[in-house]
């Protein structure tokens, strides 16, 4: 396995929670107690992590930075099954990483659990399968039509599913996980995460029928 595409994944998903959880933490600090501004910053600084280390990434690793996204890969025949587990494993060590930097920068407890970012019940499990569905539905259809524009779509696509998902769109595991190393805005409760990734899965294994029909470079 390539060291240096190991080491980007693990960077560049360090650096996407560093923009969720840090975006996070200033936004509640600064929005005086509202949500609704908080989220939109939190939103915005999101999507423009996730055009940067795309674009900056992507030549090395394919900046996948989500398990999600490197199992959808996979089926498609487009990652190698013996790099899927690797990939994983950095993308949710830099993701937990990248949430103990940026409790540092704000001079918060490394070490927390979120306790207060209570996040479950059949409306959120369905918004993330939404969100991960959509989400992959812009990556392979930006790689089909425009790949060019993957960075922005991603970016963008993120943003919006900020607001229009009861969950917020983690649609990521690695995310997920590490967002619940974060006792923040950005946080989720640990007790909640299982059920958040079972949904991330499952929309992977839908966007595989669906998306690949869709996409195929064939009319047939």
């Amino acid at each position: 396995m390539n060291p240096r595409k190991l080491f980007a994944e693990f960077l560049g998903t360090a650096f996407l929670l560093i923009g969720v959880v840090g975006s996070g933490i200033m936004a509640q600090t600064l929005s005086d107690g509202n949500i609704a501004l908080a989220l939109l910053a939190n939103a915005i600084a999101t999507g423009c992590m996730l055009y940067a280390i795309i674009t900056t990434l992507g030549p090395v690793s394919g900046a996948h930075f989500n398990p999600a996204v490197t199992l959808a890969f996979a089926l498609r025949g487009e990652h190698p099954w013996s790099a899927v587990a690797p990939y994983m494993i950095v993308q949710i060590a830099g993701g937990i990483i990248g949430v103990w930097a940026t409790h540092m920068m704000f001079d918060q407890s490394i070490l927390q659990t979120s306790t207060t970012m209570h996040r479950t019940g059949g409306a959120q499990w369905f918004s993330e399968i939404i969100a991960t569905l959509g989400l992959l539905f812009v990556i392979f259809g930006g790689i089909r039509h425009r790949p060019d524009a993957v960075p922005p779509l991603v970016g963008l696509y993120i943003t919006g599913a900020y607001w229009y998902t009861s969950s917020t769109s983690f649609a990521n595991p690695a995310v997920t996980i590490a967002r619940g190393f974060s006792d923040t805005f950005a946080g989720i409760y640990p007790g909640h995460i299982a059920m958040f990734i079972v949904m991330q899965i499952i929309a992977v294994f839908i966007g595989h029928v669906v998306l690949n029909w869709l996409f195929a470079e064939t009319d047939d």
